[in-house]
């Protein structure tokens, strides 16, 4: 599939769109009007630029308000054509894209629209330029693609096609079937964008909201295979509109892009597998590696320069300290299945944070190979001849990302290592629930695609969950199976310049343990003197208004600091530890196929966390 991306995708200069678009590895680019207009290069620089970096630049973009207008209006707008395509000329551009108008002057009427687009194709023809009309979303009386088709037929014209553009098809809701109706070779380019649903007017959802393929809600390979199914084998280009990605590192939004399309070109292919006869379609579609989503997790890590606290915690929920490792000044805890790395190596100034997580997989091999190909980067590792060889790959946040097929590494932490397999006697179920990665804004929709794409994690609905400083975003990652869990929260006071391992003022994050019995759990912790996140009374007041609980059962909820929820299925209960640097531990119980997290007590926890992080701020130096 030739790959494409719209320059209005990227942040920084025309020239530097273009470098990053090269490095990611697209096939073309969309030159993108104001991105040209504004340049410092001449349009003979720009082909020469692109023509070094091995780009096509495949279309020029657009061209607006041009039909259904009056026969004085339309002279003008043949003028402006002629001098775009004289432009395109110098630039090595063959394709213009025309939009469907939105001037609330212009005229309702089909044969004027076809009469004036076969006008500027006949133009089009002597500059050896081809002219792809558009539906807009909210054209004035052009707003859907099979009535622009129509037009595009009517007028009859070898330099006049289609432009299917994802976006404005889908966020119409208009079915997409028909495509396959349409010749392959009358489309004449395909742009293609996700977006979340949401309730608001098209043209600022349009301009705001759209996302990379796979960050959004939108069925892309269903849409991709009714194109491949006509013939057609043009560029298969991005045009995202999105403030975050105008305003992002260009290099690591041009790679978030390719990778969208890698992900996309598969899926595709998966869904028309066997659907065309032969198997052969004019547009190839390339697979991956493939691999199942990851079966448990195998460990996470937490490194900082003194990780006395953190062992003082893990002791008191119940861990036990399996060794140290034979050569690195790294130590591996574990409770019954989960197992915990405190990780001290280049750990000078930092405090407490999440850095590493392993995940068990089938064949680690094979899926760092999918990761790679989805422009994933491997994390340098050197092992000595008498350890085990780990594989990983490095997430947007700065998250190593370890594929495990077992945990023979655990041997290497000595004899209490190599039982790491084992589960204690005291709480052989054990093992981790979830685990919670604050992410920056700029990189939310980029790590939500990466889990997805690498690990085969299934995004579920996002919620919006309040906390004092503001609004979190969470958008939950999980296998079929439930064994994965991954919450990833878009904090509103992480600071975006944020590298793991050296958290500052952050948002913070946590690993979820579940246990078989929460309240035996929570009298225990308590005996060892952990410190709980305490619950304000106003919780439990509510919590009895709301479920009518037996008292004892809330006496007991009161006393241990306890958290309740439950849904259609069963309950939850569950609770949080103190943080350390930016990290806690919640311990939970799902009883009776409970499928949440508590959401509904999120709040409680953001207030009290932000209440006990503003004492320690205002607390007077000794």
């Amino acid at each position: 599939m030739r790959t494409g991306i719209a320059t209005v995708c990227l942040s920084g200069t025309l020239e530097e769109k273009l470098r990053a678009s090269a490095k990611a590895g697209f096939d073309g680019v969309e030159i993108f009007e104001t991105d040209l207009v504004t340049s410092s290069l001449s349009p003979e620089e720009v082909r020469k630029l692109a023509d070094e970096l091995g780009l096509g630049l495949d279309l020029y973009q657009p061209f607006r308000d041009f039909d259904s207008v009056p026969n004085e209006l339309y002279r003008a707008n043949l003028r402006r054509a002629e001098a775009k395509f004289a432009l395109m000329g110098r630039l090595g551009i063959d394709t213009i894209l025309v939009c469907s108008n939105v001037a609330t002057a212009s005229i309702d009427d089909d044969g004027l629209r076809s009469e004036q687009l076969h006008g500027l194709a006949e133009l089009a023809a002597g500059h050896g330029v081809k002219v792809a009309y558009e539906a807009l979303a909210w054209g004035a009386y052009v707003n859907d693609y099979e009535h622009a088709w129509r037009i595009v037929a009517d007028a009859d014209h070898p330099n006049l096609g289609t432009c299917l553009d994802t976006f404005h098809i889908l966020s119409r809701g208009w079915d997409t079937e028909p495509i396959e109706q349409i010749p392959g070779e009358k489309i004449f380019f395909v742009q293609v964008a996700d977006a979340p649903k949401l309730s608001m007017d098209v043209l600022s959802w349009s301009r705001h909201y759209r996302v990379f393929p796979g960050e959004g809600q939108f069925d892309l390979p269903k849409f991709v295979g009714h194109v491949a199914r006509t013939g057609y084998n043009g560029p298969v280009s991005l045009e995202v509109f999105n403030d975050t990605f105008r305003q992002a590192d260009v290099e690591r939004t041009a790679v978030d892009a390719m990778r969208s399309l890698i992900w996309l070109e598969e899926r595709t292919a998966k869904l028309v597998a066997g659907s065309d006869g032969d198997g052969r379609y004019a547009m190839p579609l390339a697979t991956l590696p493939q691999v199942a989503p990851p079966s448990g997790v195998n460990f996470a890590e937490i490194k900082a320069e003194d990780t006395s606290d953190l062992e003082r915690l893990l002791t008191q929920l119940g861990f036990e300290w399996c060794g140290d490792h034979r050569t690195k000044p790294v130590s591996l805890w574990t409770l019954g299945e989960a197992r915990i790395i405190l990780n001290r190596q280049q750990a000078r100034g930092v405090d407490p944070a999440i850095s590493a997580l392993g995940f068990d997989v089938e064949n680690a091999l094979t899926a760092v190979a999918r990761a790679v190909q989805l422009k994933a980067t491997p994390v340098p590792r050197t092992s000595q001849a008498n350890e085990e060889v780990l594989l990983a790959v490095t997430a947007p946040d700065g998250t190593e990302v370890f594929l495990c097929q077992d945990a023979v590494w655990a041997e290497e932490f000595g004899e209490g290592g190599a039982m790491g397999d084992a589960p204690s006697s005291s709480a052989a179920p054990a093992r981790v629930d979830h685990i919670n990665l604050a992410q920056p804004w700029q990189h939310y929709d980029e790590a939500v695609l990466f889990y997805s794409s690498v690990l085969a994690l299934r995004p579920q609905p996002s919620q919006d969950v309040s906390s004092p400083a503001g609004l979190v975003r969470s958008q939950v990652m999980q296998g079929e199976d439930r064994r994965v869990r991954l919450a990833l929260n878009l904090a509103p006071w992480i600071q975006a310049d944020r590298v793991r391992g050296t958290v500052r003022d952050t948002f913070q994050e946590h690993i979820a343990i579940a246990v078989p019995d929460l309240v035996a759990t929570a009298r225990e912790c308590r005996a060892r003197r952990l410190p709980f996140l305490a619950i304000p009374e106003n919780y439990y007041e509510d919590l009895d208004a709301r479920y009518s609980l037996d008292p004892e059962f809330l006496a007991t909820l009161r006393e241990l600091d306890l958290l309740y929820d439950r849904d259609e299925r069963g309950a939850f209960l569950h609770f949080y530890t103190a943080t350390v640097g930016s990290v806690f531990f919640e311990v939970v119980q799902r009883i009776d196929g409970y499928d949440g997290f508590g959401a509904p007590n999120a709040p409680i926890r953001h207030a009290v966390q932000h209440a006990a992080q503003h004492s320690l701020r205002q607390a007077p130096r000794a």
